[in-house]
């Protein structure tokens, strides 16, 4: 006798599966909503703030003149200074805010795959074994004074191994659009990653730039206490041989001790610049110290490139970009939403009520079928969900195109900062040689008796005013320089960015933290 699973079932299966796979097919190309086109931004022609013609008048430009090339990697190497290079290249490897970043692009990287997860079925098994008991029975008798017959309860064991699987075929691009709409997410946040390392990056360099200025300083108030400690011998001496009277010395011995407490109120700014730059290389600022030397390097030639290559260069507008992308593929999410959902399922397995039949062919078990589900009314919702997305769509096209302005508008702020300072510069130069010059005629009247002590502090005020502006004026200087390399993207382009199969097939590590500064020390 054979068993009632004949083949007519199986044919029967295999004909729903076969019709189930060829409608999945042929729905699965068709994806709606709108194709993503980058927006237009209004990219000007050329910068206007430093062009060829001023080169000759830009310190850095005179020799080495800008080429449309970008820079390279380590963009820090172009200042030339070894210790600002060995900050940099702890900056990858200590500092948390890029760390905190890092881990969010991890975090974005694992959505993509639970997105893509999506395309395939789910299969699940639970292997079961259940024992139940009927309650006992009683039954009577037919016959006159006959009694009852008393049935004893019965156990029954159910061994059962069923295999099921549900796949929701992807008709309409709805998980298409969602991996889209992750990926693109996982590239904006990667781009946010070089945002942080370059922000923190110029950030080391703009700090310990200003250390740098605040020892050129601290020099400059040095040299400046000991010459006001040699005028007031000169007025002492005089007053002794009665030539000049005790105000002078009084006027001279308060120059010198306000010039004192200016010099040891720099010692305020040059801590908090170290502790600054000691947070951003993560280390303790208890333990960090940048040894004292003044201010020495020049500001090179920043190869700034064309404003057409910005677009590319910088990581903040690839964000944005990229957000664009993943708000326009949100929309295709939405919309997918107004089409039926079909749904296969299938069951299959081992039902037995004896251990030893479990797995043979007769205890097997099968269903399957297509489910088609589709919403008739749900009071507005799908609509308000794809306007919802359109708008967010437009929100972010407002926002990469403000992100474009702000990189034009920092760009062209350094370039003026550069070129406007080079020509001060030169000119306070000029300002300080004079002033010197002023010193020296009132000090030489003064020792003749012609003229009175207070010209020659006037004199020293004026100079030690001008020295301390051109020193400001250089710190400002370099200052714009790395501000400018910051503006222009450093040394990143768009092309480093993960590409879609990147985002899939690579593994996901969660990276281990350094140890603690203090321990890399032992």
């Amino acid at each position: 006798m054979k068993h009632p699973m004949n083949t007519a079932p199986i044919s029967s299966l295999g004909q729903v599966l076969s019709c189930a796979l060829i409608l999945a097919v042929i729905l699965s190309g068709c994806t709606v909503g709108p194709h993503y086109h980058r927006p237009d931004a209004t990219v000007p022609e050329s910068f206007k703030e430093l062009t060829p013609p001023d080169y000759q008048n830009t310190d850095g430009w005179k020799v080495a003149q800008p080429k449309d090339s970008a820079l390279k990697g380590k963009w820090w190497e172009i200042f030339n200074d070894p210790e600002l290079n060995a900050l940099e290249e702890q900056v990858n490897v200590s500092n948390q805010s890029i760390a905190s970043a890092a881990a969010a692009f991890l975090v974005a990287r694992s959505m993509v795959k639970e997105a893509r997860s999506q395309y395939f079925p789910t299969v699940t098994v639970g292997p079961s074994i259940t024992t139940s008991q009927q309650s006992g029975t009683t039954t009577s008798g037919f016959s006159t004074g006959s009694t009852g017959v008393v049935v004893s309860p019965q156990i029954i064991t159910n061994y059962s191994l069923p295999f099921d699987a549900t796949w929701t075929p992807d008709l309409f691009g709805r998980v298409r659009n969602n991996v889209r709409a992750n990926a693109n997410a996982a590239q904006a946040s990667a781009a946010d990653l070089e945002n942080t390392r370059l922000m923190i990056e110029a950030e080391v360099a703009v700090d310990y730039f200003n250390v740098r200025g605040q020892d050129a300083l601290k020099k400059l108030l040095d040299d400046t206490v000991v010459a006001y400690q040699e005028s007031l011998r000169l007025t002492q001496a005089l007053y002794e041989t009665g030539i000049d009277s005790d105000e002078s010395v009084a006027q001279a011995e308060t120059q010198l001790e306000s010039a004192q407490a200016q010099d040891t109120n720099l010692g305020i700014l040059r801590a908090q610049y170290e502790h600054a730059v000691a947070t951003l290389v993560g280390q303790p600022a208890s333990t960090f110290s940048i040894r004292t030397l003044p201010l020495k390097t020049s500001p090179p030639a920043i190869p700034f490139g064309l404003p057409s290559q910005l677009l590319e260069r910088r990581p903040d507008i690839a964000a944005s970009e990229r957000l664009m992308a993943q708000a326009n593929a949100q929309i295709g999410v939405a919309v997918a939403a107004y089409y039926p959902t079909v749904t296969l399922s299938a069951s299959a397995g081992f039902e037995s009520s004896s251990i030893t039949k479990w797995f043979t062919w007769p205890s097997r078990f099968f269903s399957v079928g297509p489910a088609v589900s589709e919403t008739l009314f749900d009071g507005g919702l799908r609509h308000a969900t794809v306007q919802q997305f359109r708008a967010n769509f437009l929100e972010t096209i407002a926002n990469y195109r403000q992100t474009v302005l702000a990189a034009f508008q920092q760009v062209e702020d350094n370039l003026a900062s550069i070129r406007i300072l080079s020509v001060e510069i030169k000119q306070q130069d000029t300002a300080v040689g004079s002033a010197e010059r002023n010193l020296k005629i009132a000090t030489d009247r003064y020792r003749l008796g012609i003229d009175p002590y207070l010209n020659v502090i006037t004199a020293q005020t004026t100079l030690f005013s001008n020295q301390q502006t051109d020193v400001n004026l250089r710190i400002q200087q370099i200052t714009a320089s790395v501000q400018l390399v910051e503006a222009i993207g450093g040394g990143w382009d768009a092309s480093q960015l993960p590409s879609v199969p990147g985002l899939v097939s690579g593994p996901l590590m969660i990276p281990s933290p350094p140890p603690p500064p203090a321990l890399l020390n032992e």
